[in-house]
């Protein structure tokens, strides 16, 4: 067992990465070795991620131990970037780790002054000065390459600077150079947000935090206030909504909502969390409160505004589009589903399932919103099977008629009314080769249950009869 991580002190008396354990209780026999755990350490990481979205929406993992955010355009908001970068270290350590940071224009500076110097600003005209003492494992490179420029003597960045290129390309190739052009700046780098990033946003920071469901939802009402303007100057609705809650403690809940329609109203969006809040009551622990609330617009469409009726009063809020968001919130986006019709005649493949929330999108995107649900009328069952069942028939008319008499799932019944058949050919474009037709009957039985039933293949064409089999049930 070796070890992967130390703290301060550990480091203070002469521990070492990757050093025996046995050696280094020898060193400290009072040593606290933990067992590590990279699974939780990961979660912990994204947890201050999570944290760190309150200065910035740009953040991404840096590998086991740190994190990159993208400040541009946000630093003034917190009084500049050095009371910024105070108020994250400060913050941090409050919450009982060990943080370092630094703020400059080039990434990989930040990622070299972080771990190898002292928490500061670095300005951009002393990007090189700042670089030049840090030692060579400052850049972010192979093991390997770090021992063969130290044994070269070459063991701090001003060495590389200060030597020419072309016999360091040569002896190391080019991933040496291209390191050091971004720690520098002459090599832009970019930063991968962990999560996407919102197209609007809006966000209270409040004086005194909120415990109450009541409350937070108030608050969340008046940021869609505060988002419409913005989503009526670009023509959209918001169609995925999140809301952030940052707890006093550090922890953050998101809680997302979506819409089949897109949405400005902000009594309609204010409802979609009202719904998702007795979803998730029992999770949401408010602990010590919420100090920030922020509402974000992930995904918008295109917005078709409708006039209002005579009285004042749109009348949208009892389409279907509005049922479906409600239940949707309160149950999941897959709760309600419909069909979307697929190029093939054959019933089990003529549709898919959707979620009622997709299928009204597909249809307003087509301008189909009032062209049904997705479901068959009138010719096909309203349950249809995803794959047909057998049935044992008795006494079917020959050659083309119904069976007087099935069994199916061990109950017999008896036939007394009976339409068809409706031919349906095999797909010979799609399959190897060309199956059986199907015969298709809308059968009723003497207790008035209908059933659609079909015969796969022909009496005569083979040396055993067709087959039967069940594939739907009407209401």
């Amino acid at each position: 067992m070796r070890l992967t991580a130390l703290n301060e002190r550990a480091e203070t008396i002469g521990l070492k990465l990757t050093q025996g354990v046995a050696e280094a209780k020898a060193i400290c026999p009072a040593l606290d070795v933990v067992e590590e755990d990279p699974g939780a350490d990961r979660k912990l990481l994204e947890a201050i991620a999570d944290w760190c979205d309150r200065y910035t929406p740009l953040v991404a993992i840096d590998g086991k131990d740190g994190l990159f955010l993208d400040i541009t355009g946000c630093a003034h908001l917190f009084g500049g970037e050095e009371a910024l970068l105070e108020d994250i270290l400060i913050r941090i350590s409050r919450l009982g780790l060990d943080v370092r940071g630094a703020i400059s224009s080039a990434p990989g500076l930040s990622w070299a002054v972080a771990r190898f110097d002292d928490s500061r600003v670095v300005p951009p005209e002393a990007m090189e000065e700042a670089l030049a003492p840090l030692p060579v494992a400052s850049l972010r490179l192979g093991e390997e390459t770090i021992a063969a420029l130290q044994k070269l003597g070459l063991k701090q960045v001003g060495d590389l600077l200060a030597a020419p290129r072309a016999p360091l390309t040569r002896r190391f190739g080019a991933q040496l150079l291209l390191r050091l052009d971004q720690a520098v700046g002459l090599n832009e780098e970019p930063i991968s947000p962990r999560r996407p990033v919102a197209q609007l946003s809006a966000e209270r920071r409040l004086a005194e935090p909120v415990q109450a469901e009541a409350d937070i939802l108030q608050l969340a009402h008046q940021l869609a206030e505060t988002l419409k303007p913005g989503l009526e100057g670009r023509g959209v609705g918001g169609r995925s909504f999140e809301l952030l809650l940052f707890r006093v403690d550090g922890a953050v809940f998101r809680i997302a909502a979506g819409a089949s329609q897109p949405l400005r109203e902000p009594r309609r969006i204010a409802g979609l969390f009202t719904e998702r809040f007795t979803a998730v009551h029992d999770d949401l622990d408010a602990g010590y409160g919420f100090e920030i609330v922020r509402l974000n617009v992930l995904e918008h469409a295109p917005f078709d505004s409708t006039q209002d009726d005579f009285v004042g009063e749109g009348r949208q809020d009892g389409s279907l589009a509005a049922f479906v968001d409600r239940v949707a919130a309160r149950l999941g986006p897959d709760c309600l589903q419909g069909f979307e019709l697929q190029e093939s005649h054959i019933p089990e493949r003529a549709v898919r399932p959707i979620s009622a929330m997709g299928l009204l999108a597909s249809r307003r995107r087509i301008g189909k919103e009032d062209a049904g649900f997705g479901f068959f009328r009138g010719e096909r069952p309203l349950r249809l099977f995803r794959m047909p069942e057998p049935i044992e028939t008795i006494a079917a008319e020959v050659p083309d008629g119904p069976p007087r008499q099935f069994r199916w799932r061990r109950v017999m019944h008896r036939v007394s009314r009976a339409e068809g058949p409706e031919r349906l050919s095999a797909e010979w474009w799609v399959e190897e080769k060309e199956g059986p037709v199907r015969d298709y009957f809308q059968v009723e039985d003497e207790e008035g249950h209908r059933f659609w039933l079909f015969r796969k293949g022909l009496y005569g064409r083979g040396e055993t009869g067709p087959d039967w089999y069940m594939h739907g049930v009407f209401a």
